[in-house]
């Protein structure tokens, strides 16, 4: 798994040593811990970049145990999704009424303009609702990927490079998405942080992640 995947990456000190499963990282946690108690270790969690901790007790097949990787593997969906397709073949035709698709109930307060044009909304106003927010999250999915992005570059540089050169001005620039901008404020940083940010800036493994 590369550093910009989604997974986890550890550095120790301003070195990136792993990356990979949870479980990866925290084999390698407990590797650099046992070469030197004293070294700096974290654990970021490429999805969010902030710091993740772990339990490293026993071996590393005691850690793989206690930190496994999801249980629903590619082939695993593929099979379910025929199984799924084949029970829905044999099963009745479904009854019409509220749909059973892990809908929650809350209470959304509106003003009484807002209920009357709902109300005139094909399906009511819960179907009218579920369309303008899945329209909405579509629309505005790619500003709300960029800030994602920046957001988990700014929590991994200001653990890693709050103390370094030109933090303030990288911070700017990140926020201003301007990459070349960034790039060039942080030119004096360790180059495994450097890369790990510059990687935690673009949004590929964020679209690809979005449910």
């Amino acid at each position: 798994m590369t550093t910009g995947s989604l997974g986890y990456t550890v550095f120790r000190d301003k070195r990136r040593i792993a990356a990979g499963s949870l479980a990866d990282a925290a084999i390698a946690f407990q590797q650099a811990m046992l070469a030197d108690p004293n070294a700096s270790v974290l654990i970021f969690d490429n999805l969010t970049g902030d710091t993740r901790d772990v339990d490293v007790r026993g071996t590393a097949a005691d850690i793989r145990v206690r930190y496994p990787l999801p249980a629903a593997s590619t082939a695993d969906m593929t099979a379910g999704t025929a199984n799924d397709a084949a029970h829905d073949a044999d099963a009745p035709p479904k009854s019409r009424g509220r749909p059973k698709l892990g809908v929650i109930a809350r209470e959304v307060t509106l003003l009484p303009r807002h209920w009357d044009w709902l109300a005139e909304q094909r399906g009511g106003a819960s179907v009218a609702l579920r369309k303008l927010i899945d329209e909405a999250r579509r629309a505005n999915v790619e500003r709300d990927t960029q800030r994602r992005a920046q957001e988990r570059a700014y929590s991994f540089m200001s653990t890693m490079a709050g103390d370094l050169p030109h933090f303030e001005e990288a911070s700017r620039a990140l926020f201003a998405h301007d990459l070349d901008a960034l790039e060039a404020r942080i030119v004096e940083w360790p180059e495994d942080v450097r890369t790990h940010l510059m990687r935690l800036t673009s949004t590929e493994d964020l679209v690809s992640a979005t449910p």
